[in-house]
């Protein structure tokens, strides 16, 4: 089970991470600072604490919710999940000067920007799911750092040759599969 949930949660934060708007910051922010080590390092940090208070709330929200219920609010959320990963993000990462430097600068602005993020979303449906706020956080950390790093250190290289809009298809199938098993689950209650 914890390794199911830990890929699990590997899986579709990557994939859904795919030509997301932090995903672009950290393309940004590697670009602006020239320092790839110094922001991915930064990128752990932020994700560590942001998908460690979702997954918590995660946890917390499974632990009040009959098991029935969950599986069908985490059928409609993944599903309506999905339905927003076919949208292309905004492209609007902050091109403000930094003030803190490198790393804190990539902290405060990974932050910010996974608020209400599907990432950070689907980390708060993964953590219900599989009732670990542990082993879901390094599952997504995992999976954001897997797909971030892409963007730190291969940035123009993997972005001309992958289209935005198949990764956003693989993402979305990956939120409809998880959509499907916990309706599964909902009906054999």
């Amino acid at each position: 089970m914890i390794w199911e949930t830990i890929a699990s949660s590997f899986t579709l934060v990557a994939a859904s991470e795919m030509g997301d708007k932090t995903q672009l910051l950290a393309f940004s922010l590697a670009g602006r600072f020239r320092r790839p080590w110094t922001v991915l390092a930064g990128i752990l940090v932020a994700t560590l604490a942001n998908h460690a208070l979702a997954s918590s709330l995660g946890v917390w929200i499974s632990a009040y919710v009959p098991a029935r219920i969950m599986a069908s609010v985490l059928a409609a959320t993944f599903i309506g999940f999905g339905i927003w990963a076919l949208r292309p993000d905004p492209r609007d990462a902050c091109d403000k000067p930094a003030r803190f430097g490198p790393f804190v600068s990539t902290v405060l602005l990974f932050f910010l920007a996974e608020m209400g993020d599907k990432t950070q979303l689907a980390t708060v449906a993964l953590a219900a799911r599989f009732g670990s706020a542990v082993f879901v956080t390094v599952g997504t950390t995992l999976g954001m750092l897997a797909a971030d790093g892409l963007a730190v250190f291969l940035g123009e290289k993997f972005a001309a040759k992958v289209r935005g809009r198949w990764l956003r298809i693989c993402a979305a199938g990956l939120f409809f599969l998880f959509g499907l098993a916990s309706a599964w689950s909902a009906v054999r209650g």
